[in-house]
């Protein structure tokens, strides 16, 4: 089972939070989800440039509350504000009720698996060598505190004539332990040879039994976990994952 689910849904219920949070009934349910989701990909449509890994939406009788984490808040706030007022009065337009909106930065994108993937999908698109970008994504996440991280990438990598899967890994990456934080993030990059399918995972440490991720303390202390008692077996460094294995493999 391993290969075949989503690393966050997963986990969710257990460490990981909802990242909507409301109730609708069976009368409202489809509507408030299909909004949800308008929400989200109007954002990332529009302000992805600002470097958006995480959305959360909650619900009052009278209003909705975007919560949107972002490495990039200059970029997203715009010079005086004048951006957060016009992505606030587009997403009333999507929900038809008030929307506040809550900005909070991530101090280490470095740490945030969907910010890494779209690096790495960012320099594929300007053509650096594919084994380069991975292994430096890969470095960088490491020196920044993370106890494991694995990248998969594929496509037509280097404008191959057949499609293949690149996998590299460095550390611990538990994907069958429900308390490990495993953070795991994807994105595309649209090459001259194709699209090249970017997913990548960050193992930053155990949570308590009975506790939940808390993004918003997570983003003001730059993304760090503790480890917890007990961990299990150290990092193993260097290590090459086989094409496929953990977590979905296969071509995109």
């Amino acid at each position: 089972m391993g290969q075949k689910i989503h690393p966050t849904g997963y986990r969710i219920g257990n460490i990981e939070p909802w990242s909507s949070r409301w109730h609708g009934g069976k009368r409202n349910f489809a509507k408030f989800l299909l909004q949800d989701k308008k929400v989200r990909e109007h954002i990332m449509k529009e302000y992805g440039s600002a470097g958006i890994p995480r959305i959360e939406i909650e619900r009052t009788a009278d209003a909705v509350n975007a919560v949107i984490y972002t490495a990039r808040p200059g970029v997203l706030v715009g010079r005086k504000g004048i951006r957060i007022d016009q992505l606030k009065a587009e997403l009333q337009a999507i929900c038809g009720i008030t929307v506040h909106l809550t900005i909070h930065e991530v101090k280490r994108p470095e740490m945030s698996a969907n910010l890494v993937a779209e690096n790495i999908a960012d320099q594929l698109r300007r053509r650096m060598g594919f084994r380069r970008a991975v292994k430096k994504a890969i470095q960088t996440t490491i020196q920044a505190g993370a106890q494991g991280i694995k990248v998969q990438i594929s496509g037509r990598l280097g404008g191959a004539e057949m499609a293949r899967v690149l996998s590299e890994r460095e550390g611990r990456v538990p994907l069958s332990t429900l308390q490990a934080n495993v953070e795991y993030g994807f994105s595309e990059a649209l090459t001259t040879y194709g699209k090249i399918g970017v997913k990548v995972w960050i193992y930053k440490g155990d949570i308590d039994r009975g506790k939940q991720i808390d993004y918003r303390a997570l983003s003001a202390q730059g993304g760090r976990f503790e480890r917890s008692a007990g961990g299990g077996r150290g990092p193993r460094r260097g290590g090459r994952g086989r094409g496929g294995s953990q977590g979905g493999g296969g071509r995109q």
